[in-house]
């Protein structure tokens, strides 16, 4: 299915008008990235600050290509006209954690600020993929302030662990590798080492936990 995609993509996109002035249309979704990543990155610094740890590691961010866009258009159907409310991770940020608990610890920092609206959030932590990837997902409504007013764009934070992150970029390294088309004893092995990741994380978590308490006595 994928390479049939792939052979037709050029015709499909006959189809479609597409965005006659993608550098003007990204713009928006760029300066988002940028004050999400600082805001964030901000909150680290306070926690630092105060206590000396924090559960953001720390937080990388990109505008996802024209070329991806267009794919993912074609792809699941997407109007022109409805790019900017269908499309959810155009402007995408990333926070990384070094346990899982604070995974959690970072998605409720995000529902107590003002400066955004969460839209819809998706938990694949404990409701992982079927190919094994998880992460915790948020979709925000973030208001940038463009030269002609206020604009509100759609953005991604994705929360994970140093450990997810490792798994997801390899997995996404290989999908491209393979087309998609991963050999079936690779998608086992992908989902095996998932489950020995997704341990190791809860392994250093609980780790962390007795140090704690024993600093406590």
């Amino acid at each position: 299915m994928v390479n049939v995609i792939k052979l037709n993509l050029e015709e499909l996109w006959e189809g479609y008008r597409m965005v006659e002035d993608w550098n003007n249309f990204l713009v928006p979704y760029q300066q988002a990235v940028d004050e999400l990543k600082v805001k964030l990155r901000g909150m680290r610094t306070q926690f630092m600050r105060t206590s000396g740890v924090s559960p953001i590691e720390f937080v990388t961010g990109r505008v996802k290509p024209v070329d991806s866009i267009t794919e993912k258009m074609v792809r699941r159907q997407v109007d022109e006209s409805r790019i900017e409310q269908d499309m959810q991770d155009i402007a995408g940020v990333r926070v990384m954690c070094q346990f899982v608990e604070d995974i959690y610890t970072v998605v409720d920092l995000l529902r107590k600020r003002t400066d955004m609206t969460i839209i819809e959030e998706r938990d694949y932590v404990e409701n992982e993929k079927p190919s094994g990837y998880r992460s915790y997902h948020i979709v925000v409504e973030y208001p940038v302030q463009m030269m002609n007013g206020q604009k509100k764009i759609l953005a991604e934070i994705q929360v994970r662990t140093l450990e997810m992150n490792f798994w997801a970029t390899i997995e996404h390294a290989l999908n491209y590798k393979f087309d998609g088309e991963f050999p079936e004893d690779l998608r086992k092995r992908l989902k095996i080492a998932s489950v020995k990741s997704y341990e190791l994380d809860k392994e250093m978590s609980d780790i962390k936990k007795e140090i704690m308490k024993s600093q406590t006595k």
